[in-house]
């Protein structure tokens, strides 16, 4: 159980610092990140099918829509047409090359390693496309209202999940079939493939936020968004990043999740949500704290579906009753101007 328990919450915590990520950047709630982690394993189930999964042309539209909507900018900002196409190209170049290699390949069943890559090349974009779309006109909006939008866009990616993955679920295959014995636990090559992929990624995002010119700029835009603005650090561009990196996060949570469960077009929510608990542990500012918030939340479902199962759900989400009453004792709020 211990074992299950650390193993969920390696991809809980994966989900809780892409939330604190988007929230110290751009003040989102982002409600549908569990969706990307749906959209994900359900590619990768099309694909084994030998099918064009319907992500390709979700990806097509959107890239369409944000080319138009950055043309009809850039005209009314007296660009050229020579600018205004280079912009054009540069948004519709990646999706239409990577759309173009799914339709030429998916018929035929390449490896699950190719797949993969397929996926996680198909799914992130749409980070910085959904960013575009929804929430880049309403940057300075107040949280609450940011809160409003993101619920709006869980409901129409599930839509779209159940249209273009319909209402069966998919299990994927494991990445690795090996299994190790460790004293009286039994690990999986999967199992060892999560922990080595959340341990990489938690390494590479401290890299990337301690090390590189554009990690530096996120933090600042965390720390104060008018200060980097005024220092050059454009928000629009920060707010992109960030969606991009929480897309890349989740699908490859998704990637990760697939083979140890069977994923139906709505269960991203739930997937997403637990993160989210682990996020408000940390309190949406730490990434240590959402991590041990994660572990914490894998272990304890693991014990309740072993011991409540019923309750499984009701026992993990009522955790966040406690800490929110921790969290207001510990940081009193003051009246804010």
């Amino acid at each position: 159980l211990l074992l299950d328990g650390v193993t969920n919450g390696a991809i809980y915590a994966l989900l809780a610092m892409a939330t604190v990520l988007l929230f110290a950047v751009t003040r989102v709630i982002y409600i549908p990140q569990g969706e990307y982690v749906a959209f994900a394993a359900l590619t990768v189930g099309l694909l084994q099918l030998g099918q064009v999964p319907g992500t390709v042309w979700f990806l097509l539209a959107m890239a369409a829509l944000v080319a138009v909507l950055d043309a009809w900018a850039g005209w009314q900002g007296g660009q050229g047409v020579g600018a205004v196409l280079r912009q054009a190209l540069r948004t519709l170049a990646w999706p239409v090359a990577v759309s173009a290699l799914t339709i030429w390949l998916a018929p035929q069943r390449p490896p699950l390693l190719v797949q993969a890559l397929l996926t996680l090349a198909l799914v992130t974009p749409f980070g910085g496309l959904i960013y575009r779309l929804a929430y880049q006109s309403l940057a300075d909006a107040s949280v609450l209202v940011l809160l409003i939008v993101s619920v709006g866009v869980h409901f129409a990616l599930t839509g779209l999940g159940l249209l273009f993955f319909g209402a069966e679920g998919f299990r994927n295959p494991s990445f690795w079939d090996e299994r190790f014995a460790l004293g009286a636990l039994t690990l999986s090559g999967q199992t060892l493939i999560i922990f080595a992929a959340t341990a990489a990624l938690i390494v590479g995002l401290w890299l990337f936020f301690d090390k590189s010119l554009h990690g530096k700029a996120l933090r600042a835009t965390a720390v104060n968004r008018l200060g980097a603005r005024l220092m050059g650090i454009s928000s629009n561009a920060a707010g992109r990043l960030s969606f991009t990196m929480a897309a890349f996060i989740g699908a490859l949570s998704g990637l990760l999740i697939g083979p140890t469960t069977t994923v139906f077009y709505d269960s991203g929510f739930l997937i997403g949500l637990k993160g989210f608990v682990a996020a408000v542990f940390a309190g949406l500012a730490s990434y240590p704290a959402a991590l041990a918030g994660a572990l914490i939340v894998g272990v304890l479902e693991a014990y309740s579906s072993f011991w409540a199962s019923a309750f499984k759900e009701v026992i993990v989400f009522t955790f966040i009753l406690p800490v929110l009453l921790w969290r207001s004792w510990r940081d009193p709020h003051t009246e804010e101007e």
